[in-house]
């Protein structure tokens, strides 16, 4: 989550480069160059049967393709601290996605956790920029349905832990990740001048591939084989930490008291969201 929080601020230098669909494709073209060794399946791998496919699409079309344009869109359109604050809501929609769909129990103070996450958002669209002009309600927007796609990701993530490896998992989600994103790529591809990009563009459209298709869900789907969502949902935390210092460490973004105070009620609806599940972790 912390790899995830760095590139979601980090993509806004790379989408004010290259088009939305162009940079999502590349990132899933390098990851699969990278992931060619994982596509072989282990000797005690039991066969795949079409539920495990039909999840593993589901998983990329949510947690790859659809989340990919979202977050991508929104952060070009507002900035990666806004994008912290929203992405703050992840704890809360896993844990209400677990209880949809998992039957896991789900505690009352979620819900608050959910009033917080949209009191947090409330601010940050009621205010300005530091230019005086409004924020980007479609942005927001867009980062709020990367949102969705983020915790749908980690639920079905569980459930895939249970049928594959994480290496596998990791190397055929990106691969449907890859063909859903082709067409629209290779049409914004025809008219791009390549030759125009910067070394260090390129060094950070490498670092932004590793990290988003390769990296951190391999992490993520280790860690998930030993933990139930709602409780990998307490980790999701580390994202919007990262991506707001990320933004205001790396990319200079402005951290004025709105953006604390939206920050304080996003982190006080993970707070409560996540007590409960460790207090019930720990008996």
């Amino acid at each position: 989550m912390s790899l995830v929080g760095s590139y979601v601020a980090l993509s806004k230098p790379l989408v004010a480069t290259f088009p939305v669909f162009l940079l999502a494709w590349l990132r899933f073209a390098i990851g699969a160059l990278a992931m060619l060794h994982w596509l072989r399946p282990p000797p005690a791998e039991i066969p795949i049967t079409g539920a495990t496919h039909r999840l593993l699409f589901l998983e990329s079309f949510l947690g790859n393709f659809l989340f990919s344009i979202c977050m991508l869109a929104g952060v070009s359109q507002t900035s990666a601290v806004s994008a912290g604050v929203i992405m703050a809501a992840i704890p809360a929609a896993v844990a209400v996605l677990s209880w949809a769909f998992l039957r896991e129990h789900v505690p009352g103070r979620v819900w608050g956790a959910v009033g917080c996450a949209v009191a947090g958002i409330a601010l940050l669209a009621t205010g300005k920029a530091r230019d005086g002009a409004p924020p980007s309600l479609v942005g927001n927007l867009l980062v709020v349905g990367a949102v969705v796609c983020e915790a749908s990701y980690a639920v079905i993530g569980k459930k895939l832990t249970g049928a594959l490896g994480p290496r596998r998992i990791t190397a055929l989600v990106n691969l449907w990740g890859l063909a859903l994103m082709t067409p629209f790529g290779l049409w914004q591809a025809r008219n791009f001048d390549f030759g125009a990009v910067a070394p260090g563009t390129w060094l950070l459209l490498l670092f932004y591939s590793l990290a988003a298709s390769v990296w951190s869900v391999w992490l993520w789907m280790t860690g998930l084989r030993g933990l139930p969502a709602a409780l990998g949902g307490v980790f999701t935390v580390m994202l919007p930490v990262t991506a707001a210092a990320v933004g205001v460490a790396a990319l200079g973004e402005p951290f004025g008291h709105r953006q604390l105070a939206a920050f304080a009620l996003a982190l006080a609806g993970v707070l409560l969201a996540t007590v409960p599940v460790r207090a019930a972790a720990g008996r």
